[in-house]
């Protein structure tokens, strides 16, 4: 398994390569583009292609691009969905530039739209975007915590929309913490095993292409979104060490989005280390 973690490029491209490089990752995700905008600058290949050549020297490949927060496929207002699938569309075309082999994206609200019609607007735009997606890339879908009228809450739901869409270079992504708050208890080896079954019959273990590992404060269920420190939280490190016990995953690419600032990205990444190795 690859481990990374989610990098700021406030400083550029190196300094965050150099980062993960000293923290002992062998992957990275981020931001190609405003996350919080639906105008995107105009890619700058040659900045785009050296982030390449630099992830490349310091082994931090297959690397991962997170979408903006902004994207709503599910969205009935024409101008949401525009704005959504043109910016998936960017990201996608961006992470080919650099050499990025993962695009992770949430899929967004239903809002107070009917669920079926929602669920068809998503296919609809991925089928469009997969129509373009550039040989090199694989889109993943991110699993939520459930909120509200929030999409892809459940397992079942995202294996329904990878049958719907059925394309190769589609996958998901599992973020532990979303998981736990959407219901899915997964802090000893027997919950792990039953959660693994389940994502086993209904994604598939080649359609799952990474995971986010990260803790949570939430009680089991609650359908919110907040993340906490490796084995500090509620799954523990017996729920970390139980998922990265299972021989399917072991391949798998795993990206940290834990809070706080570098001490705690060092003991995260520490932590989850050391995890994989007593789970060997």
């Amino acid at each position: 398994m690859r481990f990374g973690l989610h990098m700021r490029l406030a400083d550029g491209y190196e300094a965050a390569v150099n980062r993960s490089a000293a923290l002992g990752c062998t992957t990275m995700q981020v931001f190609t583009s405003n996350p919080r905008a639906y105008r995107q600058a105009t890619p700058k290949v040659e900045a785009l292609a050296t982030f390449a050549a630099l992830r490349s020297h310091n082994n931090l490949d297959p690397a991962v691009t997170h979408t903006p927060y902004l994207i709503n496929l599910a969205s009935e207002d024409p101008k949401i969905f525009s704005g959504s699938l043109n910016l998936l569309k960017h990201d996608l075309r961006v992470a080919a530039l650099a050499g990025i082999a993962l695009v992770n994206t949430h899929l967004g609200s239903y809002g107070k739209r009917d669920r079926d019609a929602g669920f068809t607007a998503i296919a609809a735009a991925l089928q469009e975007a997969l129509s373009e997606i550039p040989p090199s890339v694989t889109l993943v879908l991110e699993n939520s915590a459930g909120a509200g009228a929030l999409a892809g809450g459940t397992l079942d739901e995202l294996g329904s929309l990878l049958r719907a869409v059925d394309h190769p270079q589609l996958g998901v992504c599992i973020d532990t913490a979303h998981a736990w708050a959407a219901g899915y208890k997964i802090d000893t080896k027997e919950d792990v095993e039953r959660f693994v079954d389940a994502i086993d019959k209904t994604i598939g273990f080649e359609r799952l292409r990474m995971f986010h590992l990260n803790d949570t404060q939430i009680p089991l269920g609650g359908n919110r979104d907040r993340h906490w420190h490796i084995g500090e939280g509620l799954i523990g490190e017996n729920g970390f060490r139980a998922l990265l016990g299972v021989a399917e995953l072991r391949e798998k690419i795993a990206i940290l989005e834990t809070p706080g600032e570098d001490d705690d990205d060092a003991r995260n990444m520490a932590t989850i280390l050391r995890l994989y190795r007593e789970a060997a």
